[in-house]
């Protein structure tokens, strides 16, 4: 894990940082599954089962992720620098679940850039640093956790449909719900 270990216990728990790294690591689907329903207790689910999101679920998620980040993007106010970074990323929102992206892992390294050129929207530079994360996480101990999360997930991967589908609605929740 990149970010201090130290420094995420303070916050959560650690069984939540187990069930992480066995979401990247593991290919087995139980324990994937498993270690998505703990991240989205952490992330606030109370469903038991969030790994088994249903596709209308699912589709309500996507489009409450959708207008919720579109509409912080909107309101987002940036230097004139980061005008048509704005305007790419309102964009790829538009484009995230596209026919041209249709699965979950097509559409994973996208959210991924999504997410972090959201966030640098939102605190600009200081998100390419090391220590964004604690920052972060003394800023809003829950952001910093979902940070935690994305920071740690890799900007691409060659994982199976339902894998990639369950790391965005981790992703997805939370902001859906932040």
């Amino acid at each position: 894990m990149p970010q201090s270990k130290v420094l995420i216990e303070d916050f959560i728990e650690s069984k939540t940082i187990k069930a992480l790294e066995i979401f990247i690591a593991s290919d087995e689907e139980k324990k994937i599954s498993d270690a998505a329903d703990t991240l989205a207790k952490t992330f606030g689910s109370s469903s038991k089962n969030f790994s088994k999101v249903s596709s209308d679920e699912a589709t309500k998620l996507v489009q409450s992720f959708k207008n919720n980040l579109t509409l912080l993007i909107q309101k987002t106010w940036v230097e004139k620098t980061d005008i048509e970074l704005k305007e790419q990323v309102l964009y790829q929102l538009e484009q995230l679940f596209s026919t041209k992206q249709k699965s979950w892992k097509n559409s994973y390294a996208l959210f991924i850039e999504i997410l972090h050129n959201a966030v640098y929207l939102m605190f600009g530079q200081k998100t390419d640093k090391d220590e964004f994360c604690e920052y972060a996480l003394r800023l809003d101990p829950e952001f910093g956790v979902f940070w935690w999360y994305v920071s740690n997930l890799p900007h691409t991967a060659e994982w199976k449909e339902e894998k990639c589908r369950l790391a965005i609605l981790l992703g997805m929740y939370f902001l859906a719900n932040y």
